[in-house]
């Protein structure tokens, strides 16, 4: 081999002889501390012109932060839920959700922006390295955190800037205002709607079926009627709402086979009104058994007895089903002589 392919031992480094040279490698290391670079002080703290500039800035911005919260909780109050407006380029949309979403996230935004500017222009931006210790800290650490902490509220500038402060404080105060706002779009407050139905005196027994008032020839024994109150319309809007309350179930019963006196009372001539939505859960009940006079729950097979004050028999339902007094007009039609005397649904009596 020549001497070109095989290096000689003079070029390569000895474990003894180079020892000096392999020092030198070593001391050039490529992870050094290079330490913090020098500071370098911004315009606001050499000009005092600038610094009021940027606090009239986070001034400005908290400020548009409050009134974008007062428009949020305007645009709530006033405008409709069912009006929709164009927006170029997103098209149709809620006018409220728009203006909701708009306004809140002005307000979120103004609160973010004068909070980052009041940091990078006017709060101390002087860098300080600190030693890692144990979590327990001794005494006087823990009095350097705390002096540390006094320092940086002084620094902050919160205290020698009142327009800052105060800004901040209303824009973090009205804030909340939009979330509590948003609650009430939960829905109505309920007050003593599920304690009620439209069920009133005078109003008449609407077929289901025919959409005919209801004499008492039309029911015969055995049968199984579904009626709802006079007045109620399948197309009006809170129809569902309604009907969930107001469905009624009608049996006719030998007044003989009547167990239960105040059914017999609030009976006419052995026809029985009640309420159609089961004590459970809320479903509505559609088998009836005629020999037995039982009425079963398809959801979780509630069974009452229409004979007996339609107490439950079998099943989940705690409680009985409410019963509609009943009689019949100058007209000779079936007519409420009022409404249900206790909530209907699923035992929400029971929970005051």
């Amino acid at each position: 081999m020549s001497s070109q392919e095989i290096p000689e031992e003079k070029h390569l480094p000895s474990e003894q002889g180079d020892a000096h040279h392999g020092a030198v490698a070593v001391a050039d290391d490529p992870f050094a501390d290079p330490g913090l670079p020098v500071h370098r002080p911004r315009i606001q703290d050499i000009d005092e012109r600038a610094a009021k500039r940027s606090e009239r800035t986070v001034a400005l911005l908290f400020t548009l932060s409050m009134l974008a919260t007062v428009a949020f909780i305007a645009s709530f109050v006033i405008l409709p839920v069912d009006k929709i407006v164009y927006i170029f380029p997103i098209g149709k949309v809620s006018a409220l959700n728009f203006a909701l979403g708009v306004s809140l996230g002005a307000a979120l935004f103004c609160i973010g922006a004068g909070a980052v500017h009041w940091a990078r222009t006017l709060m101390s931006d002087v860098e300080v390295a600190a030693e890692r210790h144990e979590i327990a800290a001794p005494a006087e650490v823990k009095a350097q955190v705390l002096q540390d902490f006094a320092d940086g509220a002084r620094e902050s500038a919160i205290g020698r800037r009142p327009l800052i402060r105060n800004t901040m404080f209303g824009a973090l105060a009205l804030l909340p205002l939009s979330a509590v706002v948003i609650l009430r779009d939960l829905g109505p407050l309920p007050e003593d709607k599920l304690r009620k139905t439209i069920w009133a005196k005078g109003k008449m027994l609407i077929n289901q079926n025919t959409m005919e008032p209801l004499r008492p020839e039309d029911i015969v024994v055995g049968s199984l009627t579904f009626a709802m109150p006079e007045g109620l319309e399948e197309d009006a809007h809170d129809f569902q709402t309604q009907i969930a309350k107001a469905a009624l179930m009608i049996v006719r019963i030998q007044p003989e086979n009547i167990k239960d006196k105040k059914e017999l009372e609030w009976s006419h001539d052995g026809i029985v009104a009640y309420s159609k939505i089961c004590t459970h859960v809320g479903c509505p009940i559609s088998l009836y058994e005629q020999q037995s006079h039982h009425v079963l729950c398809p959801c979780h097979q509630s069974t009452f007895d229409l004979s007996d004050g339609a107490r439950v028999i079998f099943g989940p339902a705690g409680h009985a089903l409410p019963q509609l007094r009943i009689g019949v007009n100058d007209e000779g039609f079936l007519e409420a002589l009022g409404d249900f005397e206790e909530p209907v649904g699923p035992s929400f009596w029971e929970r005051g």
